[in-house]
């Protein structure tokens, strides 16, 4: 894609929907257009098929539609009805399954040519060529008013090459003869042509390429899910206070200014900051900080996390578009906006291949002319050139080998989105890693029960997690999940939760307190100097800590952790292997992020990031000439997955995440990522030998066609040969075998 200029330079935005493009370097060619209109600022989009236009006053929303016209493709305005693009191509699809079949078998089997099949094979060729086929006859119209040559190119010129050589042969020479046959021989025999038809090649490649297309654009038309996804994630309606009395209203019409009360469980309608009220506010999926933060009176909260203890009352500033999560779903756009899709290597080939076959063509016309053999003989062995020059087996090299190895890949927990993706995974050497949920289980859970000297560790953890079963949160219930596996947990009653300091009950006649050091102190209790240590390694490890006691003495401290997922460091070493540099990327603190590098082995550590941050973190890797993959999981990522030359989701993160990468990993198991990567990079070796002999078998037979001895039956086998190969060896891809998991505990280390 052409170079992007910032949006923000114009005050008119506008986002066209574009028609008619085939590949990347359309899009480019209509970026160019628009960007050489005066006061136009132009980023145009392959995979959605938009463009995102901005504009000075003086142009109009026509002009743009205009340019993009002349350029020889369609531009509209977005309609809010569903696009049918891809039922259009279904139906183009089965329609020219359905035609093509008796085409291709009566000419292959003599024994069923009776008499006048090949007029009943005209017909049923002739919608088959013309309307199934119409998408690249359109596309190679463009790509020659442009000077270029694509895989439409190819597909055109062989297949219309193909019916209009078969019409002559029909209306002019002998092949409209009742009693034609076509003899099954491969016997290299010099004819002038005019008995011999293909309609069998023209039909057979529109079919193949067709279905090609179809498994392509099902696989595309996901792209724009993640700013749908990420928009659908926050409060849908609110609990506003007005005149004294809670009233429930959509989020549209939320104002700034308007106070707003927060339920235990719920999402934050919007951007604000607490008047009322204290609780613990789940940012991770936002933030990527693993642990809920503590809000007050004062503090600013941020739409679409969740209120994940009291009652919360906000005063809105921020609503709609200003908001941090509309702010991330323009990253996300803009980062896929940026990232242009990798051209077909088809059409890369093509590309320079359709030159190549038409000069020789042209060659072969001349020679036969000048050599006095007549102009019929001659137009025969030219035409046959561009007959045999257009391989069927092109348009089934990529689908095949990416139906196979998605198919392998779903079986180990791997999701590829489509063939623009596996480019990327032969050249990436390095890998961003979020940590929450992708490194780590994004779970809290206890790490450790540190008793004080003289005191019992599993008594310590029994009834602090009795008093912690009646609150709600995180840090307390990762503690009574540990303390409820081990026994069962006593009843608590005069049960207090102080806000910001912890909590308080009985239990078993003991006054029992959890929470900050202050909150033992403030109640007279003593504190030893080694729960001081303790609380203090603790932290320096990047755990969180809370103290325990009663009978007037801290009894010891319980630390909580996002804990490391057992496979993550084998992943690490395994990444490294195919030559990849990790890089732990994270929106939590700088001594959390540490702890959890070592553990794992990764070197570099970028911490305390905001969102917009790791887009330009990722960025600054590319510009350095990084070919970068990223995996993560959270609302957070999204704009980085999007951003990198390949993204991947752990999926048992958010949808948002998900629909913004290009490799989804279902496990949510980073050996996944090693799985992806190795299996990527050999889908894409089996595409690149599938393309090799899609054109091997036929350009082995374009001497014979320049010769003039090329017959229907050489036609139709060099098509159903490299037909047979490209598919069979496709299959090769159900026998990738995923990385071995070496079996580890589960549970805590303690």
């Amino acid at each position: 894609m052409a170079t992007v200029r910032p949006l923000q330079q114009a005050p008119n935005q506008i986002e066209l929907s574009i028609g008619g493009m085939t590949c990347a370097s359309c899009a480019s060619r209509i970026e160019k257009k628009l960007n050489r209109m005066d006061g136009v600022t132009a980023t145009v989009n392959y995979a959605t098929e938009k463009a995102s236009v901005a504009y000075h006053d003086g142009v109009t929303p026509d002009d743009l539609i205009a340019t993009v016209e002349k350029t020889g493709y369609t531009a509209a305005l977005p309609m809010p009805a569903p696009d049918d693009s891809l039922r259009s191509l279904r139906i183009r699809l089965f329609t020219a399954i359905v035609l093509s079949v008796p085409v291709v078998v009566l000419a292959m089997v003599p024994a069923w040519q009776f008499t006048h099949w090949q007029w009943l094979s005209l017909t049923l060729a002739a919608p088959v060529v013309v309307h199934g086929g119409l998408p690249f006859h359109q596309a190679a119209w463009t790509n020659l008013r442009h000077g270029a040559a694509t895989m439409d190119t190819l597909v055109s010129l062989g297949t219309l090459a193909a019916f209009g050589w078969s019409l002559w042969a029909l209306f002019f020479g002998t092949a409209g003869t009742p009693g034609m046959t076509h003899p099954f021989t491969l016997d290299i025999t010099r004819t002038d042509g005019s008995g011999a038809i293909y309609l069998e090649a023209a039909a057979g490649v529109t079919t193949f390429i067709l279905a090609g297309r179809y498994f392509e654009a099902r696989s595309k038309r996901r792209a724009g899910a993640a700013l749908r996804a990420l928009l659908e994630i926050g409060a849908k309606d609110v609990t506003v206070l007005r005149d004294g009395s809670e009233r429930r209203i959509p989020i549209a019409d939320l104002a700034v200014g308007d106070v707003f009360a927060v339920r235990p469980g719920e999402k934050i309608a919007t951007d604000g900051v607490v008047e009322d009220g204290a609780s613990a506010v789940d940012a991770s999926m936002l933030t990527g900080e693993s642990v809920p933060v503590e809000v007050g009176p004062g503090d600013a909260v941020v739409g679409a996390t969740v209120n994940a203890g009291g009652r919360l009352v906000v005063r809105a500033i921020r609503v709609g578009a200003d908001t941090q999560l509309a702010q991330m779903a323009k990253l996300v756009e803009q980062a896929q906006t940026g990232k242009a899709a990798a051209q077909r290597l088809a059409d890369r080939i093509s590309g320079v291949f359709v030159p190549i076959v038409i000069a020789l063509a042209a060659a072969t016309l001349g020679w036969w002319v000048g050599t006095g053999s007549g102009w019929t003989a001659a137009f025969t062995a030219a035409v046959a050139v561009l007959i045999i020059a257009c391989p069927c087996a092109l348009g089934l090299a990529t689908p095949t080998a990416l139906l196979v190895g998605t198919g392998r890949g779903a079986q180990l927990g791997i999701l590829i989105k489509g063939p623009e993706v596996l480019e990327s995974t032969r050249t990436v050497d390095t890998i961003v890693l979020d940590k929450t949920g992708t490194v780590t289980t994004g779970r809290m859970t206890l790490a450790d029960a540190v008793p004080a000297p003289g005191q019992d560790r599993e008594e310590l953890l029994r009834l602090a997690a009795a008093v912690e079963a009646a609150s709600e949160h995180p840090i307390a219930q990762a503690i009574v999940r540990a303390g409820a596996d081990r026994s069962p947990l006593p009843p608590v009653t005069g049960f207090a939760n102080l806000e910001g300091l912890g909590v308080t009950g009985t239990v078993e006649g003991r006054t029992v307190l959890v929470g900050r050091p202050q909150l033992l102190r403030d109640r007279g209790y003593r504190v030893p100097a080694e729960v001081e240590q303790a609380m203090v390694a603790a932290q320096a490890a990047g755990q969180t800590a809370v103290v325990a006691g009663w009978d007037g003495a801290a009894r010891g401290i319980l630390t909580v952790a996002d804990t490391v997922k057992p496979t993550s460091r084998e992943a690490i070493t395994a990444l490294r292997r195919l030559g990849l540099t990790p890089v732990l990327l994270t929106g939590d603190n700088e001594t959390v992020a540490r702890a959890v590098a070592a553990e794992v082995g990764i070197d570099e550590v970028i911490a305390e990031v905001l969102p917009a941050d790791k887009v330009d973190v990722v960025k600054r890797l590319q510009a350095d000439g990084k070919v970068v993959a990223a995996a993560g999981d959270g609302v957070n990522d999204a704009a980085m997955l999007a951003q990198a030359d390949l993204g991947l989701a752990m999926g048992t993160g958010t949808d948002v995440a998900i629909e913004a990468s290009d490799l989804t990993l279902v496990r949510g198991d980073l050996l996944a990522a090693v799985d992806a990567i190795r299996l990527s990079r050999r889908t894409l070796r089996i595409i690149k030998s599938n393309l090799f002999w899609a054109f091997a078998y036929n350009v082995a037979a374009l001497p014979l066609a320049a010769a003039g001895l090329l017959n229907p039956m050489i036609a139709g086998a060099a098509m159903a040969f490299s037909s047979v190969f490209v598919v069979g060896n496709s299959l090769r891809l159900r026998r990738f075998a995923g990385v071995k998991r070496v079996a580890r505990p589960r549970g805590s280390s303690w």
